[in-house]
C-alpha cells in the first residue's frame, strides 16, 4: 500500500525530521506491507535517516519539473497514492503563492484531485494555520473539504476550524508525532557532552534555543520587536542566566538558518566559556533530544525544541513568537511558562519565567512525566484511526 506523506522533509529542520520518524514508527508498528512515498528536496537524507523504514523518496528538485512543492512530482505522487497523509505545520497562508516557502496553495490545487479519484486524504497530527487572508482561508477550506479525517495536534487548530465554520464534529485532538522519537543512547549523549565541554564539572546546565523568525507573524499596524532589540535581549538574558544561576548553557539550534542570529546573540558574552553552541548540522534530532534530557530546563523559541525537550520531561519556558508555540505549550498544560512577544517582552519578563521554572523544576518535571505520557499516547494512537484504510 502506497502511503504518501506530505510535510517539509528536507533534513534541515530537526523538528520536521523528528515528525517523520515518529509517524513512520507509529504506522509500521501497527500495519504491514506499506511503502511510504516521501516528496523531498533531499532524497539522500530521507534514504539515510529512515533506512530502516520502507521509504521511497521523490525528488522535488527543479530538474524534476518542480519548484519545491509545486510541480510534477507532487502531482504524480498524489495521483499514484493509495492514502495521503498531510502532517506537520504546513497549512498556513504566509507567502501564500511562494512555493519555496508555502505548501498550502499547492495542496489546495492537488488534494481535490485525490478526492475526485477516491483517494483518502487525512490531515494527520497537523497544526492548522495561521490563515488570516481571504485567499488563505479559501485554500485551507479546499484542503479541509478534500480530507476524510482531520486529526490536529493542538487546541489552536480547533479554534481556527471553529472560526472557519467547520466546528469540531469528527475532528480528533491528538498530539505531535515527534513526541515519540527516542533520544540517542546514553553512551552517545555522554560522548556529545564531553566533546562540547558540557556537564564536565559540578555545574548544572540549561538549554536555550532561538529562531530567526522574529516578526514574521506581525501583521497590519502592529509594531514588531526587531532583530537588533531581540538579539540584545537574548544576550543580556544569557549573561544574567549564567551568573545568577551559576550554570552552563547549551545553545541548541534546530534549523541551520538560525545560526547567524545565534552568533549575534552569543557575541560579547561575559562568560563565553560557559555557553556552547550545538546545532542539527552536526547532531541528529535524536542526539539533540538526548542532550535536552540532561538539562535542568529548556528555554525555546522553535516549537520542536520545546517538543523534543519536554518529551524528555525537561521543564520548558516557551518564547511565543508563533501561534504553534502557544498551541504546543497549551497542549502540555504549561501556559504559565509562556513568554509572549509583545510590548512587555524583555529581559525582565524572560528572566522571571526562567527563574520561576528553575525554582520549581523538580515539581514541573514530575508533572511533565504524566502529561507527556498522555500526549505521547495520543500521538501514537492516531495510527489506530487509520485502521479502516488498511483492512
Amino acid at each position: 500500500m502506497r502511503v504518501l506523506v506530505i510535510g517539509n522533509f528536507s533534513g534541515r529542520n530537526a523538528g520536521d525530521a523528528a515528525i517523520l520518524e515518529g509517524l513512520l514508527a507509529d504506522l509500521t508498528s501497527h500495519y504491514d506491507g506499506l511503502e511510504f512515498i516521501i516528496p523531498t528536496i533531499n532524497t539522500g537524507f530521507v534514504k539515510k535517516a529512515y533506512e530502516r523504514y520502507p521509504v521511497r523518496p521523490v525528488s522535488m528538485l527543479p530538474w524534476n519539473f518542480s519548484v519545491k512543492i509545486f510541480g510534477l512530482p507532487i502531482l504524480r505522487s498524489v495521483l499514484s497514492a493509495d492514502l495521503i497523509l498531510v502532517t506537520d505545520a504546513i497549512l498556513f497562508d504566509l507567502h501564500l503563492f511562494n512555493p519555496l516557502y508555502n505548501y498550502l496553495s499547492t495542496l489546495a490545487l492537488v488534494l481535490p484531485l485525490a478526492r475526485r479519484r477516491g483517494t483518502p486524504v487525512v490531515l494527520y497530527n497537523v497544526s492548522l494555520g495561521p490563515a488570516e487572508t481571504d485567499l488563505g482561508k479559501k485554500c485551507l477550506r479546499r484542503v479541509l473539504d478534500s480530507s476524510e479525517k482531520v486529526i490536529v495536534r493542538d487546541r489552536e487548530s480547533l479554534k481556527l476550524l471553529d472560526s472557519l465554520g467547520y466546528g469540531n464534529n469528527g475532528v480528533v485532538l491528538a498530539a505531535d508525532c515527534a513526541l515519540n522519537v527516542p533520544p540517542a543512547a546514553p553512551e552517545r549523549v555522554n560522548e556529545i557532552l564531553k566533546n562540547e565541554g558540557l556537564l564536565q564539572s559540578d555545574r548544572k546546565a540549561v538549554s536555550f534555543n532561538i529562531s530567526s523568525y522574529i516578526d514574521v507573524y506581525v501583521r497590519g499596524k502592529k509594531k514588531g520587536l526587531g532583530r537588533e532589540k531581540f538579539v540584545r535581549i537574548i544576550n543580556n538574558t544569557l549573561n544574567r542566566l549564567v551568573e545568577t544561576l551559576d550554570v552552563e548553557v547549551a545553545f541548541v539550534i534546530t534549523q541551520p538558518m538560525d545560526l547567524d542570529i545565534a552568533s549575534e546573540a552569543l557575541a560579547d558574552l561575559r562568560n563565553p566559556d560557559r555557553v556552547k553552541l550545538l546545532s542539527n548540522k552536526t547532531y541528529s534530532h535524536g542526539e539533540l533530544a538526548g542532550v535536552f534530557s540532561r538539562m535542568e530546563l529548556h528555554i525555546g523559541m522553535r516549537t520542536h525544541s520545546l517538543i523534543l525537550a519536554s518529551a524528555q520531561c525537561t521543564p520548558v519556558v516557551g518564547i511565543i513568537a508563533t501561534p504553534k508555540n502557544r498551541g504546543f505549550m497549551m497542549s502540555i498544560d504549561q501556559e504559565e511558562r509562556m513568554v509572549e512577544f509583545g510590548d512587555d517582552f524583555g529581559e525582565e519578563s524572560l528572566e522571571r519565567s526562567i527563574t520561576s521554572c528553575w525554582e520549581n523544576r523538580e515539581l514541573i518535571r514530575g508533572e511533565l512525566k504524566k502529561i507527556t505520557e498522555r500526549e505521547k499516547k495520543k500521538a501514537g494512537d492516531s495510527a489506530l484511526l487509520l485502521k479502516s484504510y488498511f483492512s
